[in-house]
């Protein structure tokens, strides 16, 4: 009797087949950095400042001018018109005798009603600090023989700078390359200047022609 053999089912088949997860692209890829490195926005910029003049300052003889050349107050209630002449005729009598002296670029400015501690300010050169010292010495003389008390006495003790105190008029006296760094001039630039008769050679400094009234 024939017996039918049954033939073994044939092992499936375990070939690979593609992999439906093939490797993609990485989303995740470097990018350029947003954070790359930018110029700084803190770098150096040029000052719009100026520099202080220190070495200036310095070759003068002198750290700073005090407090009470620069003195920019709220003003003083204004004396009557009687009490200003007075001061202005002091005033003038103090830069004709720095002139006396041969002071240089005499400057009278009105500050009246616009600073705390006097009316009017005076500004004038020496060509030395002999010469300085001798400018305010004789202003010194001529305001005590008018009956002015000297109220204060500032400055350097070298002849670059002295500061001439009477209340109602103040007078500077500088050595003039000491004159031109501080510029105390500059401060009052909107007063008004009061006119002086000024001999022509006290508009010359020395390596200079004649300087601008």
């Amino acid at each position: 009797m024939y017996v039918k053999k049954k033939t073994a089912p044939e092992p499936k088949s375990k070939t690979s087949k593609p992999s439906s997860k093939t490797t993609k692209p990485s989303s995740k890829a470097t990018k350029p950095s947003s954070k790359a490195t930018k110029p700084s926005s803190k770098a150096s910029k040029p000052s719009s400042k100026p520099r202080r003049r220190t070495g200036a300052k310095l070759a003068a003889g002198i750290q700073a001018i005090p407090a009470r050349a620069r003195q920019t107050d709220a003003p003083r209630p204004a004396g009557s018109a009687k009490e200003l002449r007075e001061a202005l005729a002091t005033a003038r009598a103090a830069m004709e005798a720095a002139l006396d002296k041969k002071a240089l670029l005499p400057v009278l400015i009105d500050v009246s009603g616009r600073t705390g501690y006097t009316d009017f300010i005076g500004v004038v050169s020496g060509r030395s600090d002999r010469q300085v010292d001798a400018i305010a010495d004789n202003v010194h003389k001529v305001m005590r023989e008018r009956g002015r008390r000297l109220l204060g006495r500032e400055g350097t003790a070298n002849g670059r700078w002295v500061l001439l105190d009477f209340g109602d008029v103040v007078i500077h006296v500088f050595y003039h390359p000491v004159r031109e760094v501080f510029d105390i001039e500059s401060l009052w630039i909107d007063a008004p200047r009061i006119k002086l008769q000024i001999p022509p050679e006290a508009m010359i400094v020395a390596g200079d022609g004649p300087a601008n009234p």
